[in-house]
């Protein structure tokens, strides 16, 4: 019998440094996209696919991402007095009490350390993944589809989709099998190798499932490309025992972790609001001239 995906971990202890200074005093996690923080999206994909419980690994100089999903008193009590119940229900949590849960991942040594870091949490049971730089837009939550996948094949998924050759030795790539449909058989996986090396140009993104297996390879800490610990080595060594697939999503990813990804994403989710749309397209015809 598969199990329920109720469980999503946040790794966002990351220092930020493509985007100093200003990650000098703000988590790189809570930069806005138009009028909401990155990590809000990756939360509302989560809450779209039917997660219960959210985990944040979180590092030092990042408890505005804690006070952000936080209960805002202040706020609700001013917005409801001036009338506005709009803004009034900013000031309320995202989350039912209980169903939300920090720890600390005390050095940055790599994402595959960060989530090790939530193994207590996790415990015995499969969960997502999401990386808050990898802002997806979709109209089915690319972690919905992931689900909906998952619930066919049991085993990992994890969402991925093509990049420039040149691109390879900034993702983890794919060794690719079968493909059916939108899901590709994964036979192996790498590390940011060299274009050289790399055994295709399908790159995994920030969207993972994986099975509670993943915490017995995490505990060896063995350190891999950069000096970290990588998710990625040990995704590789699950490959074999369960099903392991690749889905192909529908939608479209935006690197935010990158400064012209970052502002691509910001363009594209203000092009989708009717109220900043004709605006935003007037200036950026004055820039175009």
């Amino acid at each position: 019998m598969i199990k329920s995906v109720r469980k999503a971990v946040f790794p966002v202890g990351g220092m930020g440094t493509r985007f100093l200074p200003v990650t000098k005093a703000m988590p790189k996690e809570m930069l806005p996209v138009v009028d909401k923080p990155l990590i809000q999206y990756a939360v509302e994909e989560a809450q779209l696919a039917g997660i219960e419980e959210f985990i944040f690994v979180t590092g030092r100089g990042k408890t505005a991402i804690e006070d952000h999903f936080d209960h805002s008193i202040e706020l609700e009590l001013a917005m409801t007095a001036r009338g506005k119940e709009n803004e009034a229900s900013i000031g309320r949590p995202m989350f039912c009490p209980g169903k939300v849960a920090y720890t600390r991942q005390q050095e940055p040594l790599g994402l595959g350390h960060a989530v090790w870091c939530a193994r207590e949490l996790v415990g015995d049971e499969p969960f997502a993944i999401l990386l808050a730089d990898d802002l997806l837009m979709a109209d089915i939550p690319c972690l919905k589809q992931m689900i909906s996948s998952y619930e066919e094949t049991g085993g990992n998924v994890v969402a991925v989709m093509d990049i420039p050759p040149n691109h390879t030795d900034r993702y983890g790539i794919i060794n690719p099998g079968c493909e059916k449909n939108r899901l590709v058989e994964v036979r192996g996986l790498v590390e940011k190798p060299s274009p050289e090396d790399a055994p295709s140009t399908l790159s995994v993104v920030g969207r993972y499932i994986l099975l509670p297996d993943i915490f017995k390879h995490l505990d060896r800490q063995n350190v891999g490309a950069g000096g970290e610990v990588q998710l990625t080595d040990s995704m590789e060594k699950m490959i074999g025992k369960d099903p392991f697939h690749g889905l192909r999503f529908i939608g479209k990813r935006f690197d935010c972790g990158d400064k012209i990804g970052f502002q691509e994403a910001n363009i594209a989710f203000a092009m989708e609001r009717e109220d900043l749309r004709d605006p935003l397209l007037k200036i950026l015809a004055r820039y175009s001239e």
